[in-house]
């Protein structure tokens, strides 16, 4: 199960980066309709269900099946003094929740704007923040945590 759970939270990784370049390049050329949603508001949606899934996985992993995080609990103390442990409970996990919950945020604000460009604006910079958050939380090879690119087991 944990292994399963890994490959497809490293797998899903990549649509969420996808899904939030593809948001913020939609917000930044198109025109938000006055009365609907623009093709740019698909995808900053895809970009948000992306991420809300991405953080069940994660907090199965965190949480329940990650042997990682089992070990960083049994001595938190000395993992705060460890980069790599400390990236994963709390860098990566905080900043990952930071991304879910401004999307979130930036749709209602989105929302509640009485123009189209104030809709277009908020959604903008929301999507632009907390694709940044990813983007930083997330376990690049040649990190001091890297990861691979593309997982095909536990092990990789």
């Amino acid at each position: 199960m944990y292994t399963l759970v890994l490959i497809l939270h490293s797998w899903l990784r990549w649509v969420v980066l996808l899904a939030g370049l593809l948001a913020i390049v939609g917000l930044l050329s198109s025109r938000a309709k006055a009365n609907g949603t623009s093709k740019a508001e698909r995808w900053v949606f895809l970009f948000m269900m992306a991420l809300d899934w991405q953080l069940l996985l994660g907090l199965l992993l965190y949480l329940f099946l990650s042997p990682n995080t089992t070990a960083i609990f049994a001595s938190f103390g000395a993992a705060m003094r460890d980069s790599v442990a400390r990236f994963w409970a709390v860098e990566h996990i905080s900043l990952m929740f930071f991304a879910v919950i401004l999307v979130h945020v930036g749709r209602v604000l989105g929302r509640k704007a009485a123009l189209p460009a104030a809709r277009r604006s908020r959604l903008l910079i929301c999507v632009v923040i907390a694709w940044l958050a990813v983007v930083a939380a997330t376990p690049w090879p040649g990190l001091r945590a890297g990861r691979p690119l593309f997982r095909i087991s536990a092990q990789s």
